[in-house]
């Protein structure tokens, strides 16, 4: 008997992929002898460890003791020597070559393909630690200590193309972090989407539109400014100020300016509405061009800070430099509440632990946490259809990574048979026949 064959499909999705042998090529050796594993192939490896729920490095032994499964698997002080010895030039050598694997899997994915735009989402979030050892950790601006971390997304696809790990004093508007990621993703991004999308680029360059959304950490002139550096639009969140206050006011009982808002299925949400207050503002922070559009809701329990003060509806506002109707643009900013769950997601799959005291190494944590997320978003996009595409990670362990199976040795060869009645058993051989089609 076997556990964790869903961790083999996935290992060997990896495999497919090539993956291993392009992280491998991008990290460097410098000891006297090369190691009995190869670093490329232990970062994989912790990735299937992440995604089947693992914690810690020690974890590494649930798949080290199946050998005839996951083949050599180190042990757990290998990975720990692992995530020590990769340095910050390193990362962005994997990095690099992370890039190219996952340009196939968007030339492989109906998700990525097109003319629309490319939706990236930027946010950061905060990351508990309970010891004073680590590296960097700092009191949060909410009281607690520990990390913040900032990351950027990739709409379509739910991939984490770009992270940076920050200490947890550190602001949400920090300018030059949001420009960081927002240059790292796109760094990500296949070289026919990116290009006109790096500082300076013509805009005659550009083949395929890139649009960044923000929460008001990223409506700072300084962010704004980048993004039209590279010919990338903008959706951010409007910040409460005596200009946005008083083109609401003026608004407030114009009926005719406000037209009824919808959801992401194009149904109506109810007493909700939309209207452009472009023309009542002047901001010379902000660049040509930009867009005010408001929306109202009636007010419910728990409603978040409102623009306007008002006892009958919640005011919430954004900026666009993009063409379109307010209701439209309103849908399109409205999903960038899709970034918390993907960096849920994340936070189910080992970002709440950063086992480490050296910052450089928790760094190397977060990579593979990222790493492994988007292996997981791979393998559900190019071998599932249905459900399986968009379950949790929870979901998928249960039903998918922790099948258990037969192991059978035939005529010299290994057959995994996979229990009859599981739930994801068909889901899974659906999976190992699409991965085989896999050039």
């Amino acid at each position: 008997m076997v556990a964790h064959v869903g961790l083999h499909a996935l290992g060997r999705f990896a495999d497919r992929l090539g993956l291993g042998d392009a992280l491998s090529s991008a990290i460097p050796w410098t000891g006297e002898r090369l190691p009995i594993h190869d670093r490329g192939k232990v970062v994989v490896q912790m990735a299937l460890m992440l995604a089947g729920g693992g914690e810690s490095c020690a974890d590494i032994e649930h798949l080290r003791l199946q050998e005839d499964l996951f083949g050599w698997v180190p042990s757990d002080t290998t990975v720990l020597r692992t995530f020590h010895q990769i340095t910050a030039e390193t990362r962005a050598g994997m990095a690099r070559a992370l890039a190219g694997v996952r340009a196939e899997v968007w030339r492989r994915s109906q998700a990525t393909t097109g003319t629309d735009p490319v939706i990236l989402d930027i946010d950061a979030s905060l990351v508990e630690v309970h010891s004073e050892h680590k590296v960097k950790a700092a009191p949060t601006y909410k009281g607690g200590y520990g990390f913040h971390p900032m990351f950027c997304f990739a709409d379509p696809t739910g991939e984490a193309l770009s992270s940076v790990l920050r200490p947890g004093s550190d602001g949400a508007n920090t300018v030059a972090d949001h420009v960081t990621v927002l240059d790292n993703a796109v760094a990500q991004l296949p070289e026919k989407i990116a290009a006109g999308h790096h500082h300076g680029d013509d805009p005659a360059l550009v083949v395929r539109p890139v649009v960044v959304r923000a929460d008001s950490a990223g409506c700072t002139e300084g962010f704004l400014s980048a993004c039209r550096d590279r010919n990338i639009g903008f959706f951010v969140t409007a910040r409460s100020n005596p200009q946005v206050t008083g083109a609401i006011l003026a608004a407030i009982g114009e009926e005719h300016v406000w037209t009824p808002a919808v959801d992401q299925e194009g149904e109506l949400r109810e007493g909700a509405a939309v209207c452009e207050l472009t023309s009542l503002i002047s901001d010379p922070k902000l660049p040509e061009h930009t867009r005010l559009i408001v929306r109202r809701e009636p007010l419910h329990p728990g409603a978040q800070r409102s623009l306007f003060p008002s006892l009958e509806f919640r005011y919430w506002g954004f900026y666009t430099d993009c063409d379109g109707d307010p209701v439209t643009l309103d849908v399109t900013m409205r999903a960038h509440a899709h970034v918390e769950q993907h960096i849920a997601r994340l936070k189910d799959s080992g970002l709440l632990r950063f086992p480490f005291s050296d910052f450089e190494a928790n760094a190397n944590w977060m990579m593979a946490v990222t790493l492994s997320a988007d292996l997981v978003r791979w393998f559900q996009l190019l071998c599932f259809d249905g459900p399986w595409q968009s379950a949790r990670p929870k979901a998928l362990r249960w039903g998918i990574f922790h099948a258990p199976g037969r192991l059978v040795h035939r005529s010299r060869q290994r057959v995994v048979r996979i229990i009859d009645g599981w739930p994801g058993t068909q889901a899974l051989l659906d999976a190992y026949r699409r991965i085989a089609l896999l050039t």
